[in-house]
């Protein structure tokens, strides 16, 4: 009987696992709120368009039926009814493709359309009556996201009854293998009335010409507004592959106000509106597109293939219900000479590198990238050579820089001629007095520093070689060198970055309001690091210590974007930022890596578009990790903070593959030790510079390698005196993998028999009989519980056998099949593209009681761990 008891349970168990697998409306609706992984090459597997998410909220599912274009710029229309009579609107996008085979896709509103095919070719065009753009995508942008209390109106009495899907295919080479396309997109509709209902403004140039090899051509677009006010929170830009930089402006009463600016080769997203700007009547709504006739043998004209050019500015607006508008066109330029007063940034272009370029266009032009592909190729060969070896650092014991007299040590970088420069604090200490609750610096009747605060040194034998940097700063903290030798850092009470000349006892750039905390693209709170790209000339600023971003400029430093946001509760995601603290930039892999102190980990970021491509993290590195550097070749060094109490991971530097992330070496000080490692450099024959703020003081590591070489060179010591020290240095660095040498190998083995020898055979006999006395223990008590609590009855027996089938059938973690954390875990996930138009809380300050927003670099104990 317990047997066939036994024997339909286990059925039972199966059954309801194969009918989890088959994926319920809302969950199949899960899956597209809780990823954006693209769904280009992929149909749902079910023909059901329509997934009710409760009483008044469905989805709508558009997409393309398994077509093959046929021939380049082809471009394809589909349409699905509404499916309800009544009034409904739209309040959520999520688009399922991808630029390998879409060039772009526009969704339109209309009440009949053009074909009743299942789809058809859009030069039939879209809509018989009236059509109105919903949304627009391009080149794997991030999901659009309307503000709270926003909807498009669709269906009722004034609404569009039908969607028309529009899909233009670029470059057909994709479906050289024949597959079936299904991208699309997922509307999120609601029958609750929104307060105030979304439309779109699009302006377009129609009438631009670009001559052959002209180096700047501007399109100019401007319309008086004359209507009810509107609101203005999302824009998009597009063009083709001439297109340098897109720009549109509120010009009201002879001022220009910013709307959006961008890179149209860029991935093309509704980018949120930085500042809040609202449209009244009479104010002018201007755009301009700078393009570029380089390259051109021909002129090139507005049109819709990929050789033709567009010059399009899209405007995500709001308005009050009772005045709404859901669709307005600008195709004029109706005050030309105003555009003499456009502001310059409109016609600066933004850099963008030439492997993002040939990624981001869909269509059949190719592009030239041999020269990014060999560099690639030659960067992983380093790695390779690099990492084949059994690499190791320690202390250069004789370097007589760890005797300097130095303030509280904020930041390292090597110059162009390799000579180590050092950013420290002087007489001025960052302590718990330094800011009150807003982040106001509170001690500036000190006074600016009155010492030199950057120092360069020779790296042999750490001899001043020039200083600079009196009475500039009041807190210093980040420090990078560009390739041309300027001086870039930060100052945490100032909240302001700076370039200086080498030479040059002022500024040569500045960026921030001095002492003025912030949050929007003028002002920073607390920056922490620079960085500079050496091929663009783009810089990137961590900011910081009360703000969650990483910020872009031109080289000029004008404002080009950020990415970021503020850690939630529970789990750090990717692109959550505790005090992003360093920056490391990596152009062998097109990579902005960051060290995400108070999270304990290491995010990197693609350059161009900011998206998170992975994440560094391991439980040596502890609660926190300060500061990260990447040297050509592949390796990445890293040092962490002290553990909290309770804690043993030691303080200690990283040696990481960085392809890989795994850790090669740490390392540790032979004189003195580590209080707080704030930074670390490193240069290309892997010396290694460690700089801390508590200790005051700036350690150098070498290769062990090199030190055997001058060892050998300055006293002729003999190879086996030189292995016998290599042996010293290996206990004292706590390497992880072990030496692939096969004579190490020997030589670790042969040691660790002379160990084992002086061990007493008494000690190794009762180490060995103790576990065989302690599974006859486990056995008997086994036996005895056996007896003593199941008895003669079975029926507990199967209770446990039926618990243990469980198990199995569920796997290791329990709880079912989950495919929420199943996409979750899936490479490329990301949360981050959900949130890119959220309005709540992104400008806004942190709690004043979050003690983790001051760098306590004073001297006062950390706080104790939370309980769990």
């Amino acid at each position: 009987m317990a047997g066939l008891i036994n024997n339909l349970l286990i059925l039972f168990l199966v059954f309801q696992n194969i009918c989890l697998g088959f994926r319920s409306p809302l969950s199949v609706f899960k899956r597209y709120k809780d990823t954006t992984r693209s769904l280009s090459s992929e149909c749902l597997g079910s023909d059901q368009t329509v997934i009710s998410l409760g009483l008044s909220d469905f989805a709508l599912d558009i997409r393309m039926p398994g077509v093959t274009p046929k021939q380049s710029d082809t471009y394809l229309c589909m349409s699905v009814p509404l499916p309800v009579d009544d009034e409904a609107y739209v309040v959520d996008f999520k688009p399922h493709a991808s630029m390998d085979t879409v060039h772009h896709m526009l969704l339109f509103g209309c009440n009949e359309p053009s074909s009743t095919e299942n789809y058809w070719d859009c030069d039939e065009g879209t809509c018989k009556d009236k059509s109105n753009i919903l949304y627009a995508w391009a080149r794997n942008a991030p999901p659009t996201r309307l503000p709270k209390g926003v909807g498009f109106r669709v269906g009722g009495e004034t609404g569009g009854r039908f969607f028309v899907l529009q899909v233009h295919y670029g470059d057909i080479s994709a479906f050289r293998d024949k597959h079936k396309d299904c991208s699309g997109v997922t509307l999120h509709l609601t029958h609750q009335k929104q307060p105030l209902i979304a439309g779109m403004y699009l302006m377009m140039s129609v009438n631009t010409v670009i001559p052959p090899g002209e180096k700047v051509v501007d399109a100019d677009i401007a319309c008086h507004y004359k209507r009810f006010p509107m609101h203005l929170f999302a824009y998009r830009v597009h063009t083709h592959r001439l297109g340098k930089v897109v720009s549109g402006y509120r010009v009201r009463n002879g001022q220009w106000t910013l709307i959006g600016r961008q890179s149209p080769q860029l991935p093309q997203a509704f980018y949120p509106v930085e500042r809040p700007v609202d449209i009244s009547y009479d104010d002018i709504l201007a755009a301009r597109c700078v393009f570029s006739g380089e390259g051109r043998t021909t002129e090139t004209h507005i049109g819709g293939t990929a050789n033709d050019e567009m010059c399009n500015f899209y405007i995500m607006y709001y308005m009050e219900a009772k005045h709404a508008v859901s669709y307005m066109t600008c195709t004029q330029n109706a005050n030309p000479e105003m555009f003499r007063n456009i502001p310059q940034e409109a016609n600066i272009p933004i850099p963008v590198k030439s492997d993002m370029l040939k990624m981001t266009h869909g269509h059949h032009e190719e592009t030239k990238d041999t020269d990014k592909s060999s560099l690639l190729q030659q960067a992983k060969k380093e790695e390779e050579e690099i990492l084949g070896q059994d690499f190791h650092i320690e202390e250069a014991v004789e370097w007589p820089g760890l005797d300097l007299k130095l303030g509280q040590v904020s930041g390292l970088a090597l110059d162009p001629e390799h000579n180590l420069v050092i950013f420290h604090r002087g007489d001025h200490v960052w302590d718990e007095n330094s800011f009150d609750s807003k982040f106001v610096y509170q001690q500036r009747g000190l006074g600016p520093i009155e010492q030199n605060t950057i120092l360069v040194l020779n790296p042999s034998n750490a001899k001043l070689l020039h200083s600079m940097g009196k009475s500039l700063f009041y807190l210093p903290h980040g420090l990078s060198i560009d390739k041309n030798g300027n001086y870039w850092v930060t100052d945490v009470a100032l909240h302001q970055v700076f370039k200086l000349g080498a030479d040059d006892k002022e500024p040569l750039l500045i960026l921030g309001v001095a002492l003025q905390p912030g949050s929007d693209r003028n002002h920073f709170c607390q920056p922490t690091d620079v960085a500079v790209d050496p091929i663009t000339g783009s810089i990137y600023v961590s900011d910081g210590y009360c703000n969650s971003r990483i910020i872009q400029f031109s080289p000029n430093g004008l404002y080009v974007m950020q990415w970021g946001e503020e850690t939630s509760s529970g789990r750090a995601r990717p692109g959550q930022f505790h005090i992003p603290h360093s920056l490391a930039l990596i152009p062998d892999f097109n990579q902005l890596c960051v060290a995400d102190r108070e999270n304990g980990r290491i995010q990197c970021f693609r350059l161009e578009t900011g998206e998170f491509l992975r994440e560094i993290k391991h439980k040596s590195f502890g609660r926190e990790l300060f500061a990260v550097s990447y040297v050509p070749g592949g390796l990445l060094f890293a040092v962490n903070g002290m553990p909290y109490p309770g804690e043993t991971e030691p303080v200690q530097g990283f040696v990481m593959n960085f392809s890989t992330g795994e850790i090669i070496s740490t390392f540790i000080p032979l004189r003195k030790s580590f209080e707080m490692p704030h930074d670390v450099v490193a240069s290309e024959d892997k010396t290694v510079y460690v700089g801390d703020v508590l200790a005051r003081a700036v350690w150098k590591f070498v290769s062990t390698e090199k030190m055997e070489h001058r060892s050998v060179k300055k006293a002729g010591i003999e190879v086996q005196e030189i292995k016998e020290s290599e042996a010293i240095v290996e206990a004292r660095l706590k390497s992880k993998p072990e030496s692939t040498d096969p004579v190490k190998k020997q030589e670790k083995q042969h040691s660790v028999q002379q160990a084992s020898t002086g061990v007493p055979f008494v000690l190794i006999t009762t180490l060995l009989i103790i576990p065989v006395v302690v599974l006859l223990a486990i056995l008997v008590f086994i036996r005895w519980r056996k007896t003593t609590v199941y008895g003669a009855d079975g029926e507990h027996k199967l209770d446990s056998s039926s618990g243990r089938i469980l198990g199995r059938l569920r796997g290791k973690g329990g709880g079912g099949l989950n495919l929420g954390n199943f996409f979750a875990s899936h490479k490329g996930y990301s949360r981050k593209g959900f949130d890119r138009l959220s309005t709540e809380g992104s400008d806004q300050e942190k709690d004043e009681d979050d003690g983790t927003d001051s760098e306590e670099e004073c001297s006062a104990p950390p706080p104790a761990p939370s309980s769990s």
